[in-house]
């Protein structure tokens, strides 16, 4: 499983995605503290403690869709659901797939 890393740009582009600036930073790149960011064309500049929040929100918002990417690595293809439109056996066997990829991936775990 890839490790998903919210960078500060992320952060800033939560709260204001017409946000222009430039970042430079010592460290890594999802490393507030350590930016410098400099805000351009007159853009209302946006605390670090909110970008901080904001890069907070987006890991809670990826972390709550897991079970949303675990079903889709298990549906059915395209050219499985296509064949089960034509064929009443393959439609049921895919609607059973479905379900129990539902029951083994659940909203919200």
């Amino acid at each position: 499983m890839a490790i998903i890393i919210f960078t500060v740009g992320d952060g800033i582009r939560k709260i204001n995605p017409d946000a222009k600036y430039t970042l430079r930073t010592d460290g890594l790149m999802d490393d507030v503290d350590s930016a410098n960011i400099e805000w351009l064309e007159g853009t209302t500049p946006i605390s670090k403690e909110d970008i901080k929040a904001a890069i907070v929100e987006l890991k809670a918002d990826y972390d709550a869709l897991e079970y949303a990417r675990k079903r889709q690595a298990e549906y059915p293809s395209i050219q499985e659901l296509v064949v089960a439109l034509y064929d009443t056996d393959d439609k049921a066997a895919i609607d059973a797939k479905r379900a129990e990829i539902k029951l083994k991936h659940p909203k919200g775990s």
